[in-house]
């Protein structure tokens, strides 16, 4: 049987370094991820852990690939829940003259995969990246995220 996959691609007026240093840094994470931290030494092999504003664990997971500022994939595994972890992937591409669109600006694609068909996870990350991304997008091309919430 399949397994579920989300993609989402977004273009973003900003450059493939900045937008590296915003997945990659905790103050600028805090900011579009909802007050949510996410730590890591962001190389291949290191741990990865997701807190609440509170300070609670949410989710974890370990960095699979780590090419600065293209390429950064990890594991997603939710605190509480029995499934498997899941995979995200961040491909970051800057549009040139010979890209389809054209510009100055970068497209992201964000890929979250490895969700089993009956998935608990995947409905609560289809209704969480949107948010996230455009919130990403609004900090990096206006230097303010919007002022959402996210409680469950």
């Amino acid at each position: 049987m399949n397994k579920l996959k989300f993609v989402y691609v977004t273009y973003i007026n900003t450059t493939p370094e900045k937008l590296w240093e915003a997945l990659t840094t905790a103050r600028f994470i805090e900011q579009y991820w909802f007050g949510r931290g996410n730590e890591s030494e962001w190389k291949k092999g290191s741990a990865i852990e997701s807190r609440s504003p509170e300070g609670e664990l949410e989710w974890r997971g370990k960095v699979l690939q780590s090419e600065p500022p293209r390429l950064l994939s990890y594991t997603f595994d939710v605190v509480g829940e029995s499934e498997p972890p899941s995979r995200v992937t961040f491909e970051i591409e800057p549009l040139g003259a010979n890209t389809k669109p054209q510009g100055r600006a970068v497209r992201l694609t964000v890929t979250h995969e490895d969700f089993p068909h009956d998935s608990k996870v995947y409905p609560g990350i289809c209704e969480g990246w949107p948010a996230i991304l455009s919130s990403l997008k609004s900090l990096l091309e206006t230097g303010r995220s919007p002022e959402l919430t996210w409680k469950e």
